[in-house]
């Protein structure tokens, strides 16, 4: 009994020793435990990542530009129109000024006077020229005006930048005619009743081209074609485009704006 006791028990501290011997698997006891905090992303899911990230950024910097695109157009809509504008408040302050060509070419006659429209006159008749109701003064300076510019457009966009001299139209009916022009080529600013001049400017500054980045316009005269062009030596400024080459977004060319 003491032999077997001691076979069971030698068999037992065997069985204890190979156990324990065992070597440990490389594989974890729970496979599906969960991963530390430390553990980095394997080269798979980093390679999905990218591959989405690139597919929106392709997709969006078209949108991008065409959106850019799209605000630069508005911008030249805007700046076209507000020198346009400008142009024709210039033009409106013109009419019945005291400045204007000699009667019949005659150095030392007095100048023509144009006079606002009567009642139940008819505008353009000799004599008479409607007075748009906007244009509250008019403009008292014969020196921005030559012979070459008998519509008083204007002369250029720096003209309407650094404005001009006028007076009001309320006391335009007691002006004197013949105190204005005593030359051809005109004189200084001159008014007559006692009326002081004051400047008006009539654009804050010649806007930047959004397409070219430039201060550089396309300008026609009341003289010029419009289909010729820009015109090299405009005599006034009748009409403002872009230069920007190209097509906008709805088919249409820049310099047809």
């Amino acid at each position: 009994m003491k032999v077997f006791g001691k076979v069971k028990r030698g068999r037992g501290e065997e069985g204890k020793r190979e156990v324990g011997n065992l070597p440990s698997s490389p594989l974890p006891l729970f496979p599906f435990q969960p991963r530390s905090s430390s553990a980095g992303w394997t080269l798979i899911e980093l390679v999905i990542t990218m591959t989405v990230m690139t597919i929106l950024t392709l997709g969006v910097i078209p949108l991008v530009r065409t959106s850019v695109r799209r605000q630069k157009e508005q911008r030249l809509h805007e700046a076209l129109r507000e020198m346009r504008n400008a142009v024709d408040e210039f033009h409106r302050d013109t009419v019945a000024m005291q400045c204007g060509p000699l009667a019949g070419g005659v150095a030392g006659a007095p100048p023509q006077v144009i006079s606002p429209a009567p009642p139940g006159g008819v505008p353009g008749a000799p004599g008479a020229a409607y007075i748009d109701p906007r244009s509250r003064v008019r403009i008292a300076d014969c020196t921005i005006f030559n012979v070459d510019n008998p519509d008083h457009y204007p002369p250029d966009l720096q003209t309407l930048v650094d404005g001009v001299d006028v007076v009001p139209r309320a006391n335009a009916a007691s002006a004197i005619p013949g105190a204005g022009l005593d030359s051809v080529g005109g004189s200084a600013t001159q008014n007559s009743g006692g009326l002081v001049p004051k400047k008006k400017i009539y654009l804050r500054e010649i806007p930047v081209d959004p397409i070219t980045g430039e201060r550089d316009w396309c300008v026609l005269s009341s003289y010029d074609p419009p289909d010729e062009g820009c015109s090299g030596s405009p005599v006034n400024v009748f009409d403002v485009r872009s230069k920007a080459h190209g097509e906008a977004l709805n088919g249409e060319k820049y310099s047809d704006w």
